[in-house]
């Protein structure tokens, strides 16, 4: 199989009009840099109880799921923002905590212009169907894990 010289233009054909709407885009994958990709210049509000597999209270991680997206499908019905991001949010669906059904129902309801980012290894299959882009990160080579270079702020968190 030939690859084609990213430097020449596609001779790709647009089918239909071109038109101007929200996606919905999801991160996912074993690799670095989800969060990344979604966050660079975009406001962030932390919502959440640090890291969930540190968790000594799976009852008050799962409540704080539920009532998390309370807000963000508030947030996205209301339609205020231009971008919305769920940074980590597939874990929610992916440990049952938040039904993967109400998740796809609510961004199909999104106003239009809105985008929405979600961010998070295993996202559910339903997810990835709705999603207008998905990118799956590998991971390929890791400070860490080569060379024991810990997470530095600005980098990794």
């Amino acid at each position: 199989m030939s690859r084609r010289d990213p430097r020449e233009k596609s001779t790709r054909v647009v089918k239909g009009p071109r038109v101007r709407r929200g996606l919905v885009i999801v991160n996912t994958g074993e690799g670095k840099g989800k969060t990344t990709a979604a966050r660079l210049g975009i406001p962030i509000e932390a919502l959440g109880d640090g890291f969930t597999w540190l968790s000594k209270d799976m009852d008050r991680t799962t409540a704080l799921a539920l009532e998390q997206w309370k807000c963000c499908k508030e947030a996205i019905l209301k339609g205020e923002e231009d971008i919305i991001v769920l940074d980590e949010f597939t874990y929610s669906m992916h440990y049952g905590w938040v039904p993967v059904e109400d998740v796809v129902d609510t961004l199909k309801r999104r106003p239009e212009p809105l985008h929405v980012i979600i961010t998070g290894r295993y996202a559910p299959q339903e997810l990835i169907d709705c999603a207008d882009l998905v990118t799956e990160m590998k991971l390929i080579k890791h400070p860490y894990q080569e060379q024991g270079i810990r997470a530095q702020q600005g980098i990794e968190s």
